[in-house]
């Protein structure tokens, strides 16, 4: 079995239950899903969809700093969002902190989330 390494960062927020922020296995790095929580506070961080998913964009970028990777590691995202109307504002915030090649990605619309947040985004990392 290989080994697997518990990644942390203290730029992003804390887990709220009995999870890690990210599991690195082999050299691949499983990001549990992130929503718009600031670190600092442990607050959501606004009810608008863009500053939301701009959150957990910079939530993921630390956790995948703190595991030596960056977004453009990413070979998988999924997207999970209350209202599927919201999506092309987080496919605009997306292209803001992604470059081609983009990952693979699956958005699924659910009936609710964490906090009652909007969106929360989970992603698999490689790293060389």
């Amino acid at each position: 079995m290989a080994e697997k390494e518990i990644i942390s960062s203290p730029r992003a927020p804390a887990a709220i239950g009995p999870y890690s922020q990210a599991v690195k296995a082999g050299n691949l790095v499983f990001m549990s899903g992130q929503i718009p929580l600031d670190p600092a506070t442990m607050e959501v961080v606004s009810d608008d969809i863009e500053a939301q998913a701009r959150r957990v964009m910079d939530n993921l970028a630390a956790v995948a700093a703190e595991a030596g990777g960056t977004l453009d590691d990413c070979v998988k995202l999924t997207i999970y969002m209350t209202d599927l109307g919201n999506f092309a504002v987080v496919n605009s915030v997306m292209q803001d902190y992604f470059q081609q090649p983009y990952p693979a990605r699956a958005t699924i619309e659910v009936s609710a989330l964490p906090r009652n947040v909007k969106v929360e985004i989970e992603a698999i990392m490689q790293l060389d």
